[in-house]
């Protein structure tokens, strides 16, 4: 007792014992004051929750917590918390009604490893706020869900359909025929004009593009995401950064062309678009001048083009392999575009007169469920949300598969069924729940064009040929276990691609 009154009276111990006092106290009062936090499983030191995490399907794990948690709930990816928002009713109220709060993007390491903040997908602030509202403005002059492009992707359905016919009904796999197509639309959008399949950059341009999307989404990659000093033993890291860096630079050969040939008089796609606003605003001393830099121009450019590209051509892939799964329904199909179209171009105007093909292409995003966890959103202050306390800063994760295949919104969630999207009359149902582009502030930027190319190219296929698994594959063989990465894509498979001529 007597050598604890001495050390108290010392000074410098009685200002610890002090400061220590002041410092339990602003705890007490700060715990008290964040209020309830979600619940989730008890984390780890250092490595949170990974043990419950299977970091190759990480939308099956969070399913799982989901339906033990609730729709609000703490999961720690290694010393990294995140606030998972599960169910549609709960990702709506959060994207929508709270779009500002939930709105940033969280500045995962690699995100920043890649555009540093620059472009419009993985950015925010005020940089972010004009090039988003650029990129919108500018992709709806050159025709985003308008005619205009239209006649573009009718243009390219030409030259896809002559790829698919000169197979010959033997099997093929799908994906490069279909990723060249979608790439040549983005393209004729972004530098103004389209490439031949097989011009040699451009299938460097459009395999760089898949590249990127795949390495990001390797399982080694999330964890660096969440243990960043393991980035130098890490090969992937490596050459996913080597990938970027001569995607880049392909980039910049491409837009120096079209600088050399700038013309006020005659925008030829989103770069001369860009170029021209940057001397303008120059010219004019505005303020959002600072914005419109090389930077923010490639990687705009590169955000349009791998994200534009990847999830529409995966979004396809998906929906042939349904229809040779699933032979019954694309029988339906095509008895319902042969009475309604007969032989000629389908167009978007034909859409609302063809409810069961509609029903099928919107079954078909939803069961691809191609972007499970979104991509990552970060609060952009404190917020109270259904009843709990997220501090700002914390990572978001809008869990798209739980909205996608939530009991309560969908007949068969686990099925594939068009019947979700038909009333009882068989007229097309629009469904709230549906959200495979997301919804508030990061909606997917190209919704508009993207819908109009699922729906052009998947009709004008399934009126052309008919799709089955190879020889000796029966339907029931067709294997559907998604390849999961950033982008869920189908298993590794062939098609046969038989012309219905």
């Amino acid at each position: 007792m007597a050598l604890v009154q001495e050390l108290v009276q010392t000074p410098s111990v009685f200002t610890l014992v002090a400061a220590l006092l002041v410092l339990l106290v602003f705890c007490l009062l700060s715990t008290n004051h964040k209020g309830k936090e979600p619940p989730g499983p008890r984390a780890l030191p250092l490595i949170g929750n990974l043990l419950q995490l299977d970091l190759k399907r990480p939308h099956l794990s969070l399913g799982k917590l989901y339906k033990q948690y609730g729709s609000v709930f703490t999961v720690y990816f290694g010393p990294k918390k995140v606030v998972v928002l599960a169910g549609y009713r709960t990702v709506r109220e959060a994207l929508v009604n709270h779009a500002v709060e939930f709105g940033d993007r969280e500045m995962q390491p690699v995100f920043h490893d890649f555009s540093h903040e620059h472009g419009v997908l993985f950015a925010n602030g005020d940089s972010w706020k004009e090039m988003r509202r650029f990129a919108l403005s500018t992709l709806r002059d050159f025709g985003m869900g308008k005619r205009g492009i239209e006649e573009k992707i009718v243009e390219e359905i030409h030259y896809m359909t002559e790829v698919f016919a000169n197979f010959t009904g033997k099997p093929f796999d799908t994906t490069e025929a279909l990723n060249h197509s979608v790439s040549n639309i983005i393209s004729s959008i972004v530098y103004g004009n389209r490439f031949e399949y097989d011009d040699p950059e451009f299938q460097k341009m459009v395999y760089l593009a898949k590249q990127r999307i795949k390495l990001t989404g390797d399982p080694a990659i999330n964890l660096y995401n969440m243990f960043p000093r393991l980035r130098p033993w890490l090969k992937v890291w490596t050459t996913l950064m080597n990938t970027i860096e001569v995607s880049l630079e392909q980039e910049r050969g491409l837009i120096r062309k079209l600088q050399e040939t700038l013309n006020s008089e005659d925008k030829r796609g989103f770069v001369d678009a860009f170029l021209l606003r940057q001397q303008e605003v120059k010219k004019s001393g505005e303020q959002v001048s600072q914005y419109y830099h090389e930077k923010n121009l490639l990687y705009t450019v590169s955000n349009l083009y791998a994200a534009g590209t990847d999830t529409t051509a995966t979004t396809l892939r998906w929906g042939l392999l349904f229809m040779a799964k699933y032979p019954h329904i694309q029988d339906r199909v095509q008895e319902e575009l042969d009475r309604v179209i007969g032989g000629r171009q389908t167009r978007v105007e034909d859409r609302k007169n063809l409810p069961y093909t509609d029903a099928v292409i919107h079954e078909i995003q939803r069961m691809g469920n191609i972007i499970p966890l979104n991509l990552p959103h970060v609060t952009s202050c404190d917020v109270v949300f259904q009843g709990y306390h997220i501090r700002k800063g914390t990572v978001i994760i809008p869990f798209l598969t739980s909205v996608l295949r939530d009991e309560s919104e969908w007949e068969s969630p686990n099925t594939f069924n068009p019947g979700h999207f038909l009333d009882d009359h068989g007229r097309f149902v629009k469904k709230d729940a549906f959200m495979p582009f997301s919804a508030g502030r990061r909606v997917c930027l190209g919704e508009s064009l993207a819908r109009m190319e699922i729906f052009l190219f998947f009709t004008s296929l399934l009126q052309k040929f008919r799709f089955t698994p190879p020889p000796g594959v029966s339907e029931c063989d067709l294997d559907l276990t998604p390849t999961v990465g950033l982008v869920v894509s189908p298993p590794a498979h062939k098609l046969c691609a038989v012309s219905r001529a």
